[in-house]
């Protein structure tokens, strides 16, 4: 039996990412005041024909839109997609073996991969995680605030 071994090549560095551009900021500002419900998207192939886009690409891209205005590099990615505890690590701009405690402890579901101590993270979870993270520390702020504001002791 031949068993053939593909090494993984890294998720990220295939991701299309998207860099922002001051000489664009006024057309995104226009795009991020474009009336959503209204809002469409017409993509004009080469061959002079229109498509109008979906209403989901149409919020995808406005998304963006308002990322790439406010100075943010923009990364496209499927939510499916499955990463590693590094790749982990790099989104989240922590160490890899602070992601392995979060996936040791669930605070990150993981699979482990077959017969292996290997382990893969959906980047909807870690999107999951990331907003839950964020909740917490602007309630962490906020009663920081209070307390400041009521001349609390902390």
């Amino acid at each position: 039996m031949l068993e053939v071994i593909m090494s993984r090549t890294g998720v990220l560095a295939h991701a299309t990412r998207v860099e922002p551009v001051n000489a664009d900021r006024e057309v995104l500002a226009e795009l991020q005041a474009a009336d959503r419900p209204q809002a469409q998207l017409v993509l004009r192939g080469s061959s002079g024909r229109d498509i109008v886009l979906p209403e989901g690409l149409v919020r995808l891209v406005l998304a963006a839109a308002q990322d790439l205005a406010a100075g943010n590099a923009v990364l496209a990615l499927p939510v499916e997609t499955r990463l590693t505890p590094n790749e982990v690590a790099q989104l989240l701009g922590v160490s890899r073996p602070f992601v392995a405690r979060l996936l040791d402890e669930g605070e990150i579901p993981s699979q482990h991969l077959p017969d292996s101590r290997h382990r893969l993270v959906r980047l909807s979870d870690v999107v999951e995680f990331q907003a839950r993270r964020e909740r917490r520390a602007e309630g962490r702020r906020r009663i920081t605030e209070v307390a400041e504001e009521a001349d609390l002791p902390y």
